[in-house]
């Protein structure tokens, strides 16, 4: 039976967890169709927090449910066999354990419903920090410049121990249910053997081991595999429900996505009409976002939209491309639609690949686009020409070269009407010109392009200009008409054209850009993810011991399950002890003496036998099973806390060490890879590695326990359970070798599927504008098969692992009983019933606690990950001394022979710049895009290493720690970035100034009515990425902080790209008077 067990039961385990993997898989392309399809309004709502932790820990519940679903009934079922076998077998006694067993039923079910409770609260707090660490990956050059390490440590500190509280009562219940699993069986046979002796009966070999035996099948049903069912099943529908909730959220409508993007099919000639038209971004608010909009656009039409920050004219371009629908008037678009978006959206492919975005290669239009979006240049400067990898988000690329591969994107598509977000922000004057004379008028000309601009002096020869102003239409004509009229326009083009002239009064002239001291580019090539070989470390087991406290503590506990099996095997060796005393009483005369000496009977025994009345028996006994439940509980509650412990610290410590690494690792890590390591390995680390961590000390210890009872029993059977052991080691050893590293694929092919998901959110709009979808499901699906792949090989070898190890079981049982019924002819029952029984529990024990030993290691794998991390090289910090307080009093900065480089195996990006900035001085750093400028700002912060020297008040920056530097200059970034909370964290985290303050900072930047009519003021919230604010909007928020922090040094990089020209002559005056 046992053999025909071991040969169905893995086969059957394998295909449930295929089963499992498969609705698992099938649920992880669910969410990301419906996140292609999500409507802006649904994506206020969610975040890609909450996304990549339904990818990583929810779906993973699928993987277990199935495979434990079929204990919920089987329980029931094996209860009713088992209990009619006993009462037949041994009377009404043998009942009243399994009635104690199903009075735990309701606890156990009620203990279900609150492990599902805080599951899901526990999702929620891992929503919420996984968001935190996105958002922090994404934002964190700004984050090293404003110096906001330690507020973003906090808050990320904070959340982990809002999620650790949660799981911390959820690892409480574990233990308790895990302890109820230990503890019942013994439990119930004590309450058996109790009621028996009380009903005035003499306790027999026959009984005791006829009840442990069926206790033991009923054990393992009711006390260990139902618990489980219940658990896993709550837990899963939590998973569930949290899936169907984003499932259900908002998508867009499938007619506004067409191929040709109609919403009304009346219209035939290409082009855009809207007629009295209101949109707005949430269906909840009570104000339009764009009111009464009428607007035509045909085909040999350049149409511009123009007008103040904030205006609405994204918005407007979102409302044409379909992503927000009217709410009144009607909308008309016909023909296929381009875009390119104001924030240029790059992937993490080749220039080329960013280019084709799935449309098939052309090489002469190819050419054409690339030399019309003015990137020949850049072409030869890539180390592999268009084949040259852009990083994540385009890491590798300046401003304005991300922003021309992303119109060349747009351009190359074949579209009969093309919407620019405002293309010629980042780059500079002359390529700007050429960008609108080659492309926008040249090579569009036969479409319909709707672009928007700051740019007014491109719009001279512009027949239809719409001037939006707090989402209305204020005024439209051509240029002329415009200027003619008393509108807004006319004001942006009197400062439109006051800055020209200031250009022309100063006879600036364009100058060479290769001048020896710039190299444009330098490419930063995203390295493989680095995968650990051989076992793991030593090292790694004691990170992760001492992240638990000190040695005591983890000896203390390991204390605790030695006892727990102490207290568990005397409880069963005294039951033998009972059942010998009670057969040597009944025997008489011969027979008595017969059977003392072929056991070697003493004077000692026979005292024994005097002492130890039932009385006795029954107090020692109780005692024992008291003290076992105690040690069970205590150990298990501690041991989980003690787990918790270590996981906070592991999640610190990683987050510490990647807050303060260099630039240069995230420039080569994709924010999936670094995510898969808060979320999926901290994930395992929360609640797989405690189990695991558990079920192998405690069957281990067991094991021990039990080969030591069946070797007091029978000493030759001690030579076959250490043979046994030496073939189970080297097996696991065998084992080991391909499953550890079978694990380390698992995980390294899982980042991919994180990074692509975060990309994809990020380009939403543009991947929806160039129906991209199914190219983007494919690729998604491509990632998804090579994780699946290496996860069912590691089933596979799970599987195979269980099946040689119960196989050898099997050997082993029978040669235990084959040993006590022929060797041990005249043994006492009791012990010949201890050593079946044993043997029994150590058949199932020895392989499951082998094949848990064996997963200990290969969960490992996830410290060893957080442990990569932890050990990364901080930002080079050393012999740094602390500069006078006033420091710097003037401002001066002074570059001397300063050369840098973003890796050692690179080459200079800069070389041997020198130049003097005078305290006072407004200095402007102009050049081609990619020429170097944004590098002169990452040498001045030292966010890369730098050769040579640069003075700041006669002190070198190299001597001055990097927190102090920083937060003695401001910057304002050239992509804007605010993050989620409230805008008053965004302006001042450390809160270090009144309300007064930065109120009167957005009053200078022009802001303080727009937030002014927030319902909660500085206090409103930020969406993610600060997205419920324009760019505009955004750069001046950054513009603002700078005015707060009032440094003597104020760094602008294209700080003013993203604002009308009123906007920007307004902050050049703030400017100017607020850092005179």
């Amino acid at each position: 039976m046992s053999f025909a067990h071991v040969c169905c039961v893995h086969n059957y385990q394998l295909w449930v967890m295929a089963l499992g993997m498969k609705i698992r898989v099938t649920a992880c392309s669910l969410i990301y169709r419906k996140a292609l399809r999500l409507s802006k309004s649904a994506l206020a709502e969610t975040t890609v927090g909450q996304m990549v932790n339904l990818l990583s820990n929810d779906v993973g519940r699928f993987d277990f449910a199935v495979q434990n679903l079929h204990n919920i009934w089987m329980a029931p079922v094996e209860t009713v066999i088992i209990t009619t076998l006993l009462y037949s077998y041994v009377g009404f006694t043998g009942l009243v354990g399994a009635v104690f067993l199903l009075s735990f039923i309701p606890l156990q079910i009620y203990m279900a419903k609150m492990t599902s409770r805080y599951r899901l609260r526990t999702a929620i707090r891992t929503d919420e920090r996984v968001r935190l660490m996105n958002e922090i990956i994404s934002g964190i050059q700004v984050i090293k410049m404003y110096t906001w390490e330690k507020p973003f440590a906090r808050i990320v500190e904070i959340a982990r121990e809002q999620e650790i509280a949660q799981i911390r009562v959820t690892s409480i219940i574990r233990a308790i249910m895990l302890s109820c699993g230990m503890i019942m069986s013994r439990a119930a046979i004590f309450l058996c053997i109790l009621t028996y002796v009380l009903t005035g009966n003499t306790l027999t070999a026959t009984y005791a081991y006829t009840i442990t035996s069926f206790y033991g099948h009923l054990r393992i049903a009711v006390t260990i595999f139902f618990p489980q069912g219940i658990t896993q099943f709550a837990e899963t529908k939590v998973s569930v429900n949290r899936i169907e909730q984003f499932l259900m959220y908002d998508e867009i409508e499938s007619d506004a996505i067409t191929a040709n993007g109609i919403y009304d099919n009346e219209v035939s000639i290409p082009g855009v009409s809207m007629k009295d038209a209101s949109f707005k971004w949430m269906k909840s608010s009570t104000d339009n976002t764009l009111d009464n909009i009428s607007l035509q656009a045909t085909s040999n039409q350049l149409v511009a939209l123009v007008g103040p920050v904030g205006g609405g004219k994204t918005t407007l371009l979102h409302a044409i491309l379909g992503e927000i629908l009217p709410v009144s008037g009607t909308v008309k678009v016909t023909g296929a639609i381009s875009y390119a978006s104001q924030e240029p959206w790059l992937f993490g492919g080749s220039v080329r690949q960013n280019i084709l975005f799935g449309q098939k290669y052309e090489q002469t239009k190819y050419e054409e686009v690339v030399k019309v979006c003015a990137l020949e240049r850049d072409f030869t400067l890539f180390p592999h020409g268009d084949r040259t990898l852009v990083g994540e988000r385009g890491v590798s690329l300046s401003g304005g070269q991300r922003a021309r591969i992303n119109l060349a994107r747009a351009v190359y598509k074949e579209a009969d009407i093309y919407l620019l977000d405002d293309p010629l922000s980042a780059v500079d004057t002359h390529v700007g010109e050429r960008l609108f004379s080659d492309c926008i008028t040249g090579y569009l000309s036969a479409k319909c392009v709707v672009l928007v601009t700051h740019q007014l002096q491109y719009l001279r020869n512009s027949p239809l200009i719409y001037l939006l102003e707090d989402g209305k239409i204020r005024a439209s004509g051509s240029y002329q008409e415009m200027k003619r009229s008393d509108s807004h326009f006319a004001r942006l083009l009197e400062e439109s054209v006051g800055e020209e002239k200031k250009y022309e009064e100063k006879g600036l002239t364009r100058v060479e850009e290769d001048t020896g001291k710039f190299e444009e580019f330098s490419a930063v090539e995203a390295e493989k993810e680095k995968r650990a070989i051989g076992t793991v470390t030593w090292n790694v087991y004691k990170s992760y011991l001492k992240s638990g406290g000190t040695w005591f503590k983890a000896i203390a506990i390991l204390l605790g399950f030695v006892l727990t099996e102490v207290f568990g095997g005397s409880t069963d060796y005294f039951v033998t002890i009972w059942v010998n005393l009670e057969q040597r009483r009944s025997v008489q005369g011969s027979d008595a003496i017969r059977l003392m000496d072929s056991n070697n009977s003493t004077s000692f025994d026979t005292w024994w036998d005097v002492t130890l009345t039932d009385e006795i028996n029954l107090y020692i006994y109780c005692t024992l099973v008291v003290l076992f439940v105690i040690t069970a509980f205590t150990r298990s509650i501690s041991f989980f806390k003690y787990c918790m412990t270590v996981s906070t610290r592991l999640h610190n410590n990683m987050f510490s060490k990647i807050v303060n690494s260099p630039m240069g690792f995230f420039n080569t890590n994709p924010s999936g890879r670094i995510l898969n390591r808060f979320a999926k390995d901290v994930g395992a680390v929360d609640e797989t590695l405690p189990i695991t961590l558990q079920d192998t000390l405690g069957i281990g210890l067991s094991v021990i326990t039990i080969s030591i009872i069946i070797g007091t029993m029978n000493p030759w059977m001690l030579i076959v359970t250490g043979f046994m052991l030496v073939i189970f080691y080297f097996m696991r050893q065998a084992f080991l070798v391909s499953s550890r590293n079978i694990k380390r694929v698992e995980a390294v092919t899982r980042s991919p599927i994180y990074t692509h998901l975060t990309a994809s959110l990020q380009g939403l709009t543009t991947i929806r504008a160039f129906e991209a979808q199914k190219t983007l499901i494919q690729e998604f699906d491509s990632f998804q098969d090579a994780y699946s792949s290496a996860y069912f090989m590691f089933l596979t070898a799970n599987r195979g692992f269980g099946y040689w190890l119960d196989l050898h079981c099997v050997t082993y049982v029978a040669l235990v009983i084959f040993s006590i019924l022929s060797i041990e002819n005249g043994t006492l029952g009791g012990n010949i019933g201890l050593s079946l029984t044993q043997a029994m529990t150590l058949s199932g024990m020895f392989q499951w606690g082998i094949r848990q030993w064996t997963e200990l290691e290969n969960q490992m794998t996830s410290v060893e990950r957080i442990q990569e991390y932890a050990e990364i090289t901080p930002e080079l910090d050393v012999n740094t001394k602390t500069p006078p307080k006033v420091w710097p009093e003037h401002g001066e900065v002074k570059f001397e022979d300063m050369s840098l480089r973003y890796s050692t195996d690179l080459p200079c990006v800069l070389r041997n710049v020198s130049l003097e900035i005078k305290p006072m001085e407004k200095v402007g750093i102009v050049g081609r895009t990619g020429a170097g400028k944004s590098s002169l700002i990452q040498a001045l912060f030292r966010l890369a290493d730098i050769e040579g020297h640069i003075w700041i008040d006669g002190v070198d920056t190299k001597t001055v720690s990097l927190n102090i530097l920083r937060s003695k200059i401001s910057i304002i970034p050239q992509e804007p970035v605010l993050f989620s909370g409230t805008l008053r964290k965004n302006l001042d985290p450390f809160q270090e100034y009144q309300d007064e303050i930065l109120w009167r900072a957005l009053e200078e930047v022009e802001l303080r009515n727009a937030v002014g009519e927030l319902e909660a003021g500085l206090d409103s919230k930020m969406a993610e990425g600060g997205s419920n604010f324009s760019v505009g909007q955004r750069q001046l928020v950054c513009l603002a902080r700078a005015i707060v922090r009032n440094n003597k040094i104020l760094v602008l990089d294209e700080a003013t790209a993203n604002v009308d020209p009123y906007t920007d002559a307004l902050i050049q005056k703030t400017i100017r008077r607020k850092f005179a």
